[in-house]
């Protein structure tokens, strides 16, 4: 495989975006296989303990926002 013929890398975003839709559980086949090509693991990784992270922070705040009302 030469240079020309490895997709290229997705950004911080593009990985960020990845990771939600995958969060959530939609995600069409296209974007997956591109996704597949061009994604670091490390930053999925990254990604998906950050997304994990704020996803259970949200829901100790939306907890103790209707336990003091």
């Amino acid at each position: 495989m030469t240079g020309s013929d490895r997709p290229q890398q997705a950004g911080f975003w593009a990985t960020f975006k990845a990771v939600f839709w995958s969060f959530a559980g939609v995600r069409k086949r296209n974007d997956y296989q591109r996704d597949a090509g061009s994604l670091n693991p490390r930053a999925v990784i990254v990604a998906g303990i950050a997304g994990g992270l704020l996803f259970v922070l949200a829901i100790v705040g939306f907890l103790k926002f209707v336990v003091r009302v």
